[in-house]
């Protein structure tokens, strides 16, 4: 069938003619995706957007060439997503901490310096599992990162962009996740 064919089945109640649509067509969701990089997201998730605009595609077309109309949907639905997220907007909600007890329980906490000895073997153990494990930039990144540096400081005192700092953060979080069993 093709895809007017396709369209006009699922129109008429036909769910498997959408499921062919959707599976034809996630070589092209993928293509256009692996073009974008998404602060702070997966490239999954880009994929997941563009098969939204894919499914949109798929529901509002009316006539003429389909895939011309299913890839100007794909890709405006990521180039929506990537400006939404580099906007800011979200960036209270999206790196936000859970506070529930957290502020009391660190007021109320006094050191002691058994904790404080055990915090630095823990902090030397770290520090040595990244010096083995991650690359000299990533090492230095998540050094940064550990000590709570901002990626403005990280990218001025590495001299290094945004994407490339955040893809570092991103390769060395996933190495020791899997390095420590998470």
């Amino acid at each position: 069938m093709t895809d007017n064919e396709l369209i006009a089945a699922f129109r008429g109640g036909n769910s498997s003619a959408c499921e062919e649509l959707l599976n034809k067509y996630k070589p092209v969701v993928l293509r256009v995706a692996r073009r974008f990089f998404l602060s702070g997201g997966e490239i999954e998730d880009l994929v997941q957007e563009g098969m939204c605009g894919l499914y949109s595609a798929i529901q509002n077309f009316k006539s003429g060439d389909f895939s011309s109309y299913a890839y100007a949907c794909i890709r405006n639905r990521i180039t929506d997503a990537v400006r939404q997220s580099a906007s800011g907007k979200n960036f209270a909600l999206n790196n936000s901490l859970p506070i529930d007890g957290g502020v009391q329980e660190l007021a109320s906490h006094t050191v002691n310096p058994e904790d404080e000895l055990i915090n630095l073997e823990r902090r030397d153990e770290l520090d040595a599992l990244m010096r083995k494990n991650l690359s000299p930039l990533e090492y230095k990144v998540m050094t940064m990162y550990v000590d709570g540096a901002s990626m403005n400081e990280m990218c001025s005192a590495l001299g290094r962009t945004y994407k490339s700092i955040d893809n570092a953060i991103t390769r060395s979080k996933n190495k020791l996740q899997k390095i420590l069993g998470g």
